[in-house]
């Protein structure tokens, strides 16, 4: 069995984490899901763009669900003993999540792409057996995983079993191991390159989406469609920010506060899953009406 041990030093805090854990978990679902049930009863956003926004609101209900019984077991009741097959579902789940949520902003990138440089052939494109297929190819790709756990499996623990967080990630269990670790990291590194290469893919869709913005006469269309991208581009910005700040931290932060490494590892799983349903919220006008109709009707 491994010992999460949540903030190393900072034990007897966790009682006082225990309470904004509670918050972000409770606004995380209770946002996703309401973002859920207002697509599902109108019927009006049953279109492409509200399609992929439920998917991203799946996939953070599933990483805001993957953490959650760890993180309040550790901050609440002090005792983080986890077995190694109960720590590699939560790993699995933790990473093919966050997988998933990388494919689906870059699906939701080239859904503005269509809508703004071709409307014209948008709905012909995104027909909804197409978003369905690629939802599909959004679990396959997560299921990449796979052989990751596999090889972790293969690995004797013989240091020590504490792990540095309030949950299983898979960089901080092969640190544990002792034997050589390559193939693990390479192949885990394999797949960090899909990530990378997702953000690319959406930094060139907005390279297009803003030169066709520009070469728009009207000034009020050019805010409009720049208006229906400042959802998703504060998305991108929520989840792949802290990413690249974990990363960092965790290649050249090797001198830095252990703190710092598991408040970075927080920011990155916490925040997305919280942030993302209120900016939807209060940018998106449709979602708004939508909430206010499935409350008037309640």
């Amino acid at each position: 069995s491994f010992l999460l041990s949540g903030s190393p030093g900072m034990s007897r805090f966790h009682r006082w984490a225990f309470f904004p854990c509670c918050l972000m978990y409770l606004i995380s679902m209770l946002g996703n899901g309401t973002i859920l049930l207002v697509v599902k009863a109108n019927r009006r956003l049953h279109q492409p763009m509200y399609y992929f926004l439920s998917m991203l609101a799946t996939t953070d209900l599933g990483l805001t669900l993957s953490t959650l019984p760890t993180v309040l077991h550790v901050f609440w009741f002090g005792t983080g003993e986890i077995s190694f097959p109960v720590c590699l579902t939560q790993m699995f789940c933790i990473h093919a999540f966050s997988f998933m949520e990388s494919s689906v902003l870059l699906a939701m990138a080239f859904d503005r792409y269509m809508a703004i440089c071709c409307p014209l052939r948008y709905s012909s494109i995104l027909t909804s057996a197409r978003i369905a297929k690629i939802g599909l190819g959004m679990v396959c790709r997560s299921l990449t995983l796979l052989p990751l756990i596999c090889l972790l499996r293969q690995l004797p623990f013989c240091r020590s079993h504490v792990l540095s967080h309030s949950y299983c990630l898979h960089q901080d269990m092969i640190r544990l191991a002792c034997t050589d670790y390559t193939l693990n990291s390479l192949y885990g590194l394999t797949l960090v390159l899909f990530v990378i290469l997702d953000s690319v893919l959406i930094i060139l869709s907005y390279t297009m989406i803003i030169k066709a913005v520009v070469g728009i006469t009207s000034r009020e269309e050019q805010t409009k469609a720049l208006n229906t991208c400042v959802s998703h581009f504060c998305a991108v910005l929520v989840f792949y920010v802290p990413m690249v700040g974990l990363s960092i931290i965790h290649r050249y932060g090797k001198n830095a506060a252990p703190f710092s490494h598991v408040l970075m590892a927080n920011i990155y799983l916490f925040v997305p899953p919280m942030l993302n349903p209120i900016i939807y919220s209060m940018k998106n006008k449709p979602i708004r009406k939508g909430l206010l109709r499935l409350l008037c009707q309640r």
